[in-house]
């Protein structure tokens, strides 16, 4: 079975439990992939996902301004003997990240966390502990890392669905965090996460980020590649591929681009009677392996014996002692015969002699394979990377040094500008059936927009070191053609570039990519320019269909005295389908990016799903204070339906200046797959008589407040209703529908509204919302209605019962969309 075919029939399959599916009731939209499928089925990421809502938890400054958690007042959404509830939620899920940080990254002022999933705890511990990795797989680097792992943030990436409910406890008030979950119509197909499976397929693939491809590969697989020059203002295509078909690697390499000389690196030294070794995965086709080794060559006359596997294998050597300042990088091409046929080694450095000790940095490892050096594994060591050590078994012996260096490496500024120019002006440009859905700068689109440093996430990578590619793994699958071309507008000649391409034939994407199919086009939406006062930068408005996987931007902050990272200030805010509230409303841009505390001050990381690989102050290009990040989503990426805006501020309320760019990658189809049917305002005696609105116990109050976020602007007046008892009314709907959605909006005054919904007299689930706002009072929330209850209807009876001692149920206004596409 071809990938993409093969994914979708699992995808489908997994809305619905094994015995109903040749019978019983219809199934559902896809709510995408659940648990470690997440991670398994990374081929099928052009699937829609129109039954699931990804939604976000975090501590943001409720009354618009930034007390984002500096002193912990909305970080808790109520507090138990047990501690600071950041999380609740009843109905079916999974819970797709976790973030925090806190003093500089430092975990353990928050004590313990307590992950409950259906009433039961399947995560309790010390949470610097769990980020640390000490409770062992699954919760180890890189699905967890700590402060130092990110440069200042602390992330849990296990995803961990659930049934019936979900609460997260955090012992003391965790001041900044983010935790993002999905939400799903019911629970069929929904096994309950167990911590007890390790996962350690998972584990492996992703400690492989960036150097190889996460996906399962794909049937009849074929590379193929072409070398040209591209004149200034020219276009050449490089691959023009016929289908259905897949691209599965997209690998582009530029000889004349020239790596940034500016680099933050952190390592060890060891002296006399010491030794390091690490274990490195090499291919095992290979007709030679290469490291190059980082080396801070001001330590003099450094002379080291290396070993593969205990056998001589060369000699590190430095030679007489260079100023302070610079980095080296030493290259040795190891004994074929020590490792043909071999998928990993152990290298070791034994010290010989030094000025004062041997020290290093960082290596990466590159294969030979059918004439071609290609990157199979990176070691960054170093205090700041205690994940990637642990993960190469790294030890070392006689440590005389560990800290951190900012160098720079020899570079031509008139080269370094011409290669500046090419990654930014130069452009990749794909289309798929006829369309043109990727239009990007080189650079930024594979990770980094600010110049050539090294990026390594799941799904892209640029390797920095001499000869080193541009690779993506995005699966872009295609019906009938895909042409990939390079777009010269940079203002330097382009010589000798090499573009390569691995495709494989999909008969599931004739059927898949069809209007109104289970797929998406890959998209990569690319734009620049200043940033605007009271405006957030917006990496991606757009309607239709889709799924929105992440981004990569770079910002160029145009402060000129005081804090010149302020721009770093500004929240992300995400508007799904036309809701007048945000589904996430963020703390911070470096919080986005899964670090902290303006990325340590300028410190870079990489992990699978997240990056700070660029950083410039005041020099190569950057007038003032410059950074390059990259965010990748995975279970919590964002499926939309209608529309999509997902923007950033720039600043604490969108008010410092910047140069910004960001690419942004999704797969989308243009016609909608959501229509509103329905919709009434509660205090509207004429909306009220139509839908059969009743309600025991009711109040009314004219209410003047704000929505949170900037979709809604300035304060609105409306009758906003609270009723103790029950509330019923009757709504219209597509009778072809896949599922539907019930919105309300309400006055979030007061927390922990909850209630009991009944549609034509069936129990279909519990509406929970422990969110308060006493500021910004409106919230418009949603209900998922499953197909099960809603299919072959053209209307529906609502009965919404208050539970439990909590507050009345407000509502102002109900809306019911119809999900018309599965």
């Amino acid at each position: 079975m071809f990938a993409t075919l093969s994914i979708l029939m699992v995808m489908f399959a997994a809305g619905v439990p094994a015995e109903a599916q040749t019978a019983g009731p219809p199934r559902g939209a896809s709510v995408g992939p659940v648990g470690w499928d997440v991670y398994r089925s990374l081929d099928g990421m052009a699937a829609l996902r129109p039954g699931a809502q990804t939604k976000q938890f975090s501590s943001f400054d409720r009354t618009g301004g930034n007390d984002d958690g500096f002193r912990g007042t909305y970080s808790c959404l109520r507090v138990t003997a047990e501690g600071c509830v950041i999380a609740e939620k009843t109905g079916a899920g999974e819970i797709e990240s976790m973030w925090f940080t806190r003093d500089q990254g430092a975990m353990t002022g928050n004590g313990r966390l307590n992950v409950e999933l259906d009433g039961e705890a399947v995560l309790n511990g010390s949470l610097q502990d769990i980020v640390d990795g000490r409770l062992g797989a699954p919760f180890v680097w890189p699905l967890v890392g700590n402060g130092a792992d990110t440069s200042g943030g602390s992330v849990i990436k296990v995803p961990m669905p659930y049934q019936r409910s979900m609460r997260v406890t955090v012992q003391h008030n965790p001041l900044f965090y983010h935790l993002t979950y999905r939400e799903f119509p019911d629970a069929a197909g929904v096994r309950t996460f167990d911590p007890d499976d390790r996962a350690l397929d998972v584990v492996d693939r992703l400690r492989g980020f960036g150097i190889r491809d996460p996906k399962p590969a794909a049937r009849l697989a074929k590379t193929t590649s072409a070398d040209a020059d591209v004149p200034d203002g020219a276009t050449r295509q490089f691959a023009a591929l016929h289908g259905p078909g897949a691209i599965s690697q997209l690998r582009v390499t530029l000889p004349q681009v020239l790596s940034e000389p500016r680099v933050r690196d952190d390592g060890r030294a060891f002296g006399a009677g010491g030794h390091s070794s690490l274990r490195i995965a090499i291919d095992p086709g290979n007709t030679g392996v290469r490291l190059t080794r980082r080396v801070d060559p001001a330590i003099g006359h450094q002379v080291a014996d290396v070993t593969v596997d205990g056998v001589a294998a060369g000699q590190w050597t430095t030679g007489a002692p260079v100023a302070a300042g610079g980095w080296a990088d030493q290259v040795l091409e190891l004994p074929p015969s020590r490792t043909a046929g071999r998928s990993a080694v152990r290298i070791a450095t034994a010290f010989v002699a030094s000025d004062v000790d041997v020290n290093e940095f960082r290596y990466d490892v590159h294969s030979r394979v059918e004439g071609q050096w290609r990157r199979t594994d990176v070691l960054d060591l170093g205090p700041a990377h205690p994940g990637e050590e642990q993960a190469h078994d790294y030890q070392l012996t006689m440590q005389t040094w560990q800290g951190d260096r900012t160098y720079r490496y020899p570079r031509d500024p008139a080269r370094l500008a011409a290669s500046q120019s090419v990654l930014g002006g130069a452009r990749l440009r794909i289309a798929f059936d006829g369309k043109t859905t990727v239009d990007s700068p080189i650079g930024e689109f594979f990770g980094s927009g600010l110049g050539r440093f090294d990026s390594r996430t799941m799904l892209s990578s640029i390797d920095a070191t001499d000869g080193g590619s541009f690779t993506a793994w995005w699966p872009m699958p295609y019906r009938r053609s895909a042409v990939v071309e390079l777009v010269n507008a940079s203002g330097v000649p382009i010589t000798g570039a090499r573009v390569e391409v691995t495709a494989a034939a999909d008969p599931g994407a004739a059927t898949g990519l069809r209007p109104g199919g289970e797929l998406g086009y890959f998209t990569a939406t690319s734009h620049a320019g200043s940033t605007t006062t009271g405006a957030d930068w917006p990496i991606l408005d757009t309607t239709g269909r889709g799924v929105f996987y992440g981004e990569t931007q770079t910002m160029r902050g145009l402060i000129s005295s005081g804090n010149q990272r302020n721009y770093l200030e500004g929240d992300e805010r995400v508007y799904v389908d036309g809701a007048a509230s945000p589904q996430w409303y963020g703390t911070g841009t470096e919080d986005f990016f899964e670090s902290g505390w303006y990325f340590r001050d300028g410190t870079i990381f990489a992990m699978p799903l997240a990056g700070d690989p660029a950083y410039q102050v005041a020099g190569d290009g950057c007038r003032y204070d410059c950074t390059g990040a990259i965010r990748l989503l995975a279970g919590d990426a964002v499926p939309f339906s209608s529309a999509l805006t997902f923007g950033i501020e720039h600043g604490p309320v969108d008010d410092s200046p910047a140069v910004y760019s960001s690419t942004a990658y999704w797969y989308g189809q243009p016609d909608q797959g959501l229509r509103q049917t329905d919709s009434f305002d509660v205090g509207d005696d004429a909306g009220r008589a139509s839908h059969g609105y009743a309600a025991e116990g009711e109040t009314r109050e004219t209410l003047t407040s704000a929505f949170e976020g900037t979709k809604v602007t300035g304060p609105v007046t409306k009758v906003s209703t609270a009723a103790t008892g029950p509330v019923r009314f009757t709504m219209t709907l597509d009778p072809g529908n896949s599922g539907a959605r019930l919105l309300r909006t309400g006055d979030q005054n007061a927390a922990y509204q909850r209630a009991a919904v009944f549609v034509d007299d069936k129990l279909v689930g519990s509406w929970t919302q422990p969110l308060h706002n006493t500021t910004h009072r409106w919230l418009e929330d949603t209900f998922a209605l499953p197909m099960r209850i809603t299919a072959g209807r053209s209307s529906i009876d609502v009965r919404i019962v208050p539970e439990g001692d909590g507050p009345a149920w407000s509502a102002a206004r109900y809306r019911l969309e119809t999900v018309t596409i599965g």
